[in-house]
């Protein structure tokens, strides 16, 4: 039987990384580096790339991105990097086509990373067939995968300084 970690446990004699913010802050004095599925992991253990092993402790909702940053109480500060991760892209010069495919990975709750004529995604030979389907080339790369935020996430997708506060804020929201 697995045991589940509890985050008192985390914090022994290994260093907490508790806050998150943009990297523009402050230098960083260690990389985390780590793929998709574990950024969005609020509590784990991790090893920085020093080898240094820490305990992340982030409020749940919190996705990881890279070029952020991770802080502890101490002042150190870990970059977060994202890992190179086995990843399907379909390029495509019709909007239509590319619409159509993100629709579909997205109606199958897919996390999709939207470039400007692009999609990516997790490589899944399944996924890879079914936008085969639709006449569009899959190719496979070994890169960092950023996937868009999902709607309703108040974090939202930005490296720059702007943030999504509150979907409220939004006019024809409809929330405020």
């Amino acid at each position: 039987m697995r045991s589940r970690v509890r985050s008192s446990e985390m914090k022994g004699a290994m260093e907490t990384l508790t806050e998150y913010a943009d990297r523009r802050e402050r230098a960083a004095d260690d990389v985390l580096c780590l793929p998709f599925e574990r950024r969005q992991k609020t509590r784990q253990r991790a090893r920085l790339q020093s080898g240094r092993e820490v305990a992340v402790i982030l409020p749940r909702g919190i996705v990881m991105r890279g070029g952020y940053c991770l802080g502890a109480e101490s002042g150190r500060v870990g970059l977060i990097e994202s890992a190179l991760e086995a990843v399907s892209v379909v390029n495509c010069d019709d909007p239509t086509s590319l619409a159509r495919a993100a629709y579909h990975l997205g109606n199958r709750h897919i996390s999709v990373e939207v470039g400007e004529l692009s999609l990516s995604y997790l490589q899944d030979h399944v996924l890879d067939d079914m936008v085969r389907g639709f006449d569009l080339a899959v190719s496979h790369e070994l890169r960092p995968f950023e996937p868009e935020a999902g709607a309703y996430d108040a974090q939202g997708h930005s490296h720059g300084s702007e943030s999504l506060d509150r979907l409220d804020d939004y006019p024809g929201s409809g929330h405020g």
